[in-house]
């Protein structure tokens, strides 16, 4: 890195017009705990792009390392319209940095901040994007593991029925979930607690629907100006996600329709198994219930994919009768 810098409780500061590897940077668009961005120029195509800097104590970290680099590469590989392509990602001089599309935009917590709660269609509007993105990760074995405000930008969309284009952000700062042992350690947390699911919290094993979980607390978020869970401490909030009720939406938008509630209810379960399978699955009971009024039908019991034959299943002259089919696999919660 050249350049002014001055390295100062894991952070850069004054980095604008360093250069890092083949990216000039130029002013900060983005900043959290563990890392800044920057809006910055490829010097070896002439094109604007957005610089991550992660934290130089996860430069020294060579799990954090392993597991950047790896998830990277399969996000690199998602060609999905909402999700924001990464370009690069390297090492220089100690520094771990992400080379990505620019997004001209703000991210999702700045537009709440300033604008307040959302009404329920632009909400859902904004969810489905960021819920099909999701699924196509999924569908890869990619668990995001960090679906926040921060982590979706919201852009200018191109025409009216979809005025706003969201993209879903920091896939390489993920988990797969295939690889979760392997690639993270026992005991280390991935994730933002104000949106973990609880199996992310205990170290069990995740999948998909923790993603569901955590854009459930984006939604209610995107509805109220907070997610549904607060507390004066981590531990308290820690303990709220695993236990603890999740608040009743309609009592914080009487303006609602309660038939929201028993989809927040659903979507917020504690266990995986009594949520929605999918993200847009989730989404679009909120948009129905929200549009029609009507709770949607609760979740069927699980029906076997096989069950070993029946021994009494013969007719009265003694030859084997065909099991009829038993009912079709539910998929309600398919888009």
């Amino acid at each position: 890195m050249t350049g002014r810098e001055d390295q100062a409780g894991g952070e850069w500061r004054g980095a604008e017009g360093a250069r890092i590897a083949e990216y000039l940077l130029q002013d900060e668009i983005g900043r959290g705990e563990m890392s800044v961005v920057y809006r910055a120029e490829d010097l070896r195509l002439g094109r604007t792009v957005a610089v991550k800097l992660l934290a130089p104590e996860l430069a020294r970290n060579d799990t954090f390392r392993q597991r950047l680099v790896h998830e990277s590469r399969v996000a690199a590989a998602l060609d999905h319209p909402h999700i924001v392509p990464v370009f690069e990602v390297g090492e220089t001089e100690g520094m771990l940095y992400i080379a990505m599309r620019y997004v001209q935009g703000r991210d999702l917590a700045t537009l709440l901040a300033r604008d307040g709660p959302l009404s329920l269609e632009i909400a859902c509007r904004i969810a489905l994007q960021v819920a099909s993105a999701l699924d196509a990760a999924h569908a890869h074995d990619l668990v995001h593991r960090d679906v926040k405000p921060g982590n979706i930008l919201i852009a200018e969309g191109t025409d009216n029925d979809r005025p706003e284009h969201a993209y879903l952000t920091d896939f390489g700062l993920t988990t797969k979930s295939l690889s979760l042992t392997d690639l993270t350690g026992v005991g280390q947390f991935v994730g933002t607690l104000e949106y973990a699911a609880p199996e992310q919290i205990s170290g069990r094993p995740v999948d998909g629907r923790c993603d569901v979980y955590s854009l459930a607390c984006v939604v209610f978020e995107m509805l109220t100006g907070a997610p549904p869970f607060r507390r004066e401490d981590d531990m308290a909030l820690l303990w709220a996600h695993q236990y603890d009720p999740p608040p009743v939406l309609t009592e914080l938008r009487p303006d609602l329709p309660p038939a929201v509630d028993p989809v927040f209810a659903r979507a917020l379960a504690k266990t995986p198994d009594d949520r929605y399978e999918t993200c847009q699955g989730f989404v679009a009971a909120l948009r129905a219930a929200g549009r029609t009024g009507q709770p949607p039908p609760p979740k069927p019991s699980a029906v076997p994919r096989s069950r070993p034959p029946r021994q009494a299943d013969t007719t009265p002259d003694g030859s084997a009768e065909s099991t009829p089919p038993g009912p079709p696999f539910d998929d309600d919660d398919e888009w």
